[in-house]
């Protein structure tokens, strides 16, 4: 992985870590995430006009990652409900990298190296000890079957989309046309689900939802564009250290308690960062 690569990677897990806190913000989160998944839409579609054509054989990639990106939504947003910000954001982004490892030693090309297994184990286990305060400190165990839910949605899309920019011919552009499947997919199905009193009626709700619907396209195209240059494995787990960011802006932002566990959990996670690049 090069360095502009490493950089690029990184700025796009801050970004992933801002929507997120963007949407915890929200008194509703399945209503916040409705709003940023209809920005998504027009979002994907204005930059389709500017960008090549995808390839016809990457239309069942993007269907698919639209309905796995339901499920993630879904399920993180229900955990958010019964969580903090540091507690179910490395729950569940967490244990993805593992499942992404695992599974695409089996199905993928991509060859890693013991070294490269090595940083993701070191990431996992600075997840891991990021989360052991669901039952340290007795929070409210609910929320892990849904962060454990996002979690196997977030491997699933991961390893769709990484195979899917490789045969669109250009990333962005599948990007922005999984932006646009997941817009629909997920407000059109939440509304007919729950119907329209999901939707919050204060304009700010609808301003925070633009801005996170901005912060996650700029982070989800960074990273598919990053799969295209090294393997969709490590990718993924440098993401993950979008946590070290949410644990700060839990801390700095919405007041949450800053624990020896989580200053040693972040330390952890710095260190699995430095492996990947040895």
């Amino acid at each position: 992985m090069s360095l502009g690569v490493f950089l690029a990677v990184l700025a796009a897990a801050f970004l992933h870590a801002l929507w997120n806190a963007l949407i915890k913000l929200g008194t509703s989160k399945l209503g916040a995430m409705v709003i940023m998944s209809i920005f998504e839409v027009p979002i994907g579609l204005a930059l389709v006009l500017f960008l090549p054509a995808v390839s016809w054989e990457a239309l069942p990639w993007i269907i698919a990652a639209g309905c796995t990106h339901f499920g993630y939504k879904f399920f993180l947003c229900t955990a958010y409900e019964r969580g903090d910000l540091s507690r179910v954001y490395p729950i569940a982004r967490g244990a993805a990298p593992m499942i992404v490892a695992l599974v695409g030693a089996f199905i993928l090309t991509d060859a890693l190296s013991a070294r490269q297994y090595l940083a993701i184990a070191v990431l996992a286990a600075g997840i891991l000890l990021m989360a052991r305060g669901v039952f340290a400190a007795g929070e409210d165990r609910r929320l892990l079957p849904y962060a454990l839910g996002s979690a196997a949605a977030t491997a699933a899309y991961t390893l769709i989309d990484g195979m899917g920019a490789r045969i669109s011919g250009s990333a962005v552009a599948y990007v922005s046309w999984v932006f646009v499947a997941d817009g629909l997919i997920f407000s059109v199905g939440m509304l007919a689900w729950r119907g329209s009193r999901i939707l919050p009626r204060e304009g700010r709700a609808w301003r925070l939802g633009a801005l996170a619907a901005g912060a996650s396209f700029g982070s989800y195209a960074v990273a598919i564009w990053a799969m295209t240059l090294a393997p969709i494995a490590l990718v993924a787990a440098l993401r993950e250290t979008s946590i070290l960011f949410a644990v700060l802006i839990g801390w700095l932002a919405f007041g949450e308690r800053m624990a020896p566990a989580k200053a040693v959990a972040a330390g952890v996670i710095v260190l699995g960062v430095l492996l990947t690049r040895i």
